[in-house]
C-alpha cells in the first residue's frame, strides 16, 4: 500500500513568543515492510533543521526559531509503500537488547489491577507467550472504550486503566504495563494508521506497541484496534513510553496563552500507471 501523510502542528501565542526550541521526532525510516518515498519537514520560521538519530535509533530533527512571532507551524509531508508483515517487525534500528524494554517508567507502571489483569489473560494463553500477548489485545480491545474527553499526555497506564477509557496511547500504556509486568519486553511505537472507514482527517497521530516474542522477535499490536499491525501503518519513533516516542517536545520563551492546534491527513495514495 501506497500511503500518503500529511500532519501540520500549529503553535498560535496570545503575546509573541521570542524563541522556540524544539525536537520533532516525525520521521519514518525504512525496515522490511516500509520504505519511505519521499518525505519533508517544513516550518513556518526562518530556522535550521539538524538531523539526529536519538538513542533508540529514531530519526530526530531539532531547530531553534528566532521570535518575536505570534505563530509556528510545523508541517511533515511523504509517501509510504508498506507491506503486510502479520505485525512481524524486522530489520529496523535495534539499539539495546529486548530486556531494555522491561524497564518500567511512571507512564507505564503497573498496579495491582493492570497486574491481575496480566495474570488473567496468561492463565487463559498458558505458556504461549505470543497467544498471550494477543489474550491482552482481545481484552484490551473489549474493556476499554476510545474516548478522547477523559485523558492527556500526562495520564498514566493505572489511570486510564480505572477510567477503562482513553485514547491509542492509553490502551498502549496499558498493553506495555501489563506485559512487563510479567516479564514480557514490551515497548511504544508513534506513528501513522490509515483507516478504512474512508475517514482521512485525524486529530492526531497514532500509537501501539510492539513486543518481544522468542523465536518471532518483535510483534506489533494495535490495542485501539484489536489488531497487529499491517500495511495500513506507518511506524515512525519507538520508545519506553510516549515520551520517548513523542512527536513533538521542546519549549518556548515568552508566548504566554499558547495554543496548539493538531492536524493529521492519512490516505492511500493514488498509484501512477505508466504506460
Amino acid at each position: 500500500m501506497l500511503i500518503r501523510v500529511s500532519h501540520l502542528t500549529t503553535y498560535t501565542y496570545d503575546t509573541p513568543a521570542t524563541s522556540v526550541v524544539q525536537m520533532l521526532r516525525l520521521t519514518p525510516r525504512n525496515h522490511d515492510g516500509q520504505f519511505v518515498m519521499n518525505w519533508r519537514i517544513d516550518v513556518s520560521s526562518d530556522c535550521r533543521l539538524e538531523q539526529h538519530e536519538d538513542a533508540f535509533g529514531n530519526f530526530s530533527h531539532a531547530f531553534t526559531a528566532e521570535g518575536p512571532f505570534t505563530e509556528l507551524k510545523v508541517q511533515v509531508e511523504g509517501d509510504v509503500e508498506t507491506r503486510d508483515t502479520q505485525g512481524i517487525v524486522q530489520g529496523a534500528v535495534e539499539r539495546f537488547p529486548p530486556s531494555l524494554y522491561l524497564r518500567e517508567t511512571p507512564l507505564t507502571r503497573a498496579d495491582d489491577p493492570i497486574c491481575n489483569f496480566a495474570v488473567a489473560c496468561r492463565a487463559k494463553a498458558g505458556d504461549q507467550e505470543l497467544q498471550f500477548l494477543h489474550e491482552i489485545l482481545d481484552r484490551l480491545y473489549e474493556l476499554m472504550e476510545y474516548d478522547t474527553a477523559p485523558t492527556y499526555a500526562t495520564t498514566t497506564a493505572a489511570e486510564a486503566f480505572a477510567l477503562k477509557r482513553g485514547v491509542c496511547q492509553d490502551l498502549t500504556h496499558i498493553f506495555i504495563a501489563a506485559a512487563r509486568s510479567l516479564n514480557v519486553p514490551a515497548r511504544y511505537v508513534g506513528g501513522y494508521f490509515r483507516r478504512d472507514d474512508g475517514v482521512v482527517a485525524q486529530d492526531a497521530g497514532h500509537a501501539w506497541a510492539e513486543a518481544f516474542v522468542p523465536g518471532l522477535g518483535w510483534v506489533a499490536f494495535d490495542a485501539a484496534n484489536g489488531m497487529c499491525a499491517t500495511d495500513a501503518h506507518v511506524r515512525v519513533a519507538v520508545g519506553l513510553d510516549f515520551l520517548g516516542a513523542a512527536p513533538v517536545r521542546g519549549m518556548r520563551y515568552g508566548g504566554a496563552g499558547e495554543k496548539l492546534a493538531v492536524s493529521v491527513h492519512v490516505d492511500q495514495a493514488g498509484l501512477q500507471v505508466q504506460s
